[in-house]
């Protein structure tokens, strides 16, 4: 569990604020790479604040630069930046605690801004609201062109949820709807066999016997007309 950098009280799950001394904690960046902060602003537009991003390089491979707002402590990753930050964070997991998974969930705080749609901090279009990854229990804001919005105190639940293990039961599930997509593709082409009027077991034959069906169902057409 996460301290408070003023007083050292323990922060509650999920959130930003100390409810000890009412301190605003930003998630700590430092203790997995040293970062600075620019001085001159971004263009980019907090979607929750309206006031300019903060620029901040984390420096994994060199120059890696995310957006943050100061006052609501929200950051901004362009495409593929968060899943790198949480590869380069968390590493060395190879089980699934599925009890801890549900754990962190439980004592996730609710959502601070509710049900709300905001726009992307660079095209200003609403961003679309999507579950991150199985059981991790945040729902990021997500411009598909341009990256995802994570709300203060979100970052560090992501966390918790890569060292439970929650990538990899993300990446099992992703496996079990590839197998279960693909036998389903399987049985609808595969026609059945043994059926009346025989059906073939390999394609050359199934053709052969089809054409057969129909050749002698015209048959008995012309049959009935001529009788």
């Amino acid at each position: 569990m996460a301290n408070c950098c003023n007083c050292s009280a323990p922060l509650p799950p999920n959130s930003i604020r100390c409810d000890y001394c009412g301190s605003r904690n930003d998630t700590d960046l430092k203790g997995v790479h040293y970062f600075t902060t620019h001085e001159t602003d971004s263009e980019r537009i907090c979607p929750r604040c309206g006031i300019a991003l903060r620029t901040i390089d984390l420096k994994i491979d060199g120059k890696f630069l995310i957006e943050r707002c100061d006052q609501c402590l929200g950051l901004f990753f362009d495409p593929g930046e968060l899943e790198a930050l949480l590869d380069a964070t968390v590493s060395n997991v190879f089980t699934i605690n599925r009890e801890r998974l549900e754990s962190i969930n439980v004592a996730m705080r609710p959502d601070t801004y509710g049900v709300s749609y905001v726009k992307c901090p660079v095209c200003s279009r609403i961003m679309n609201r999507v579950n991150y990854g199985a059981k991790s229990g945040v729902v990021v804001d997500r411009c598909k062109d341009h990256g995802v919005w994570l709300d203060g105190g979100e970052l560090r639940h992501l966390f918790e949820w890569m060292k439970a293990g929650g990538k990899l039961l993300d990446q099992e599930r992703r496996e079990e709807q590839k197998k279960l997509a693909a036998e389903q593709e399987r049985r609808a082409v595969t026609l059945p066999s043994g059926a009346p009027g025989g059906w073939g077991d390999s394609p050359d034959e199934t053709v052969f016997t089809l054409d057969h069906l129909l050749v002698a169902a015209v048959r008995e057409v012309v049959r009935f007309f001529r009788s």
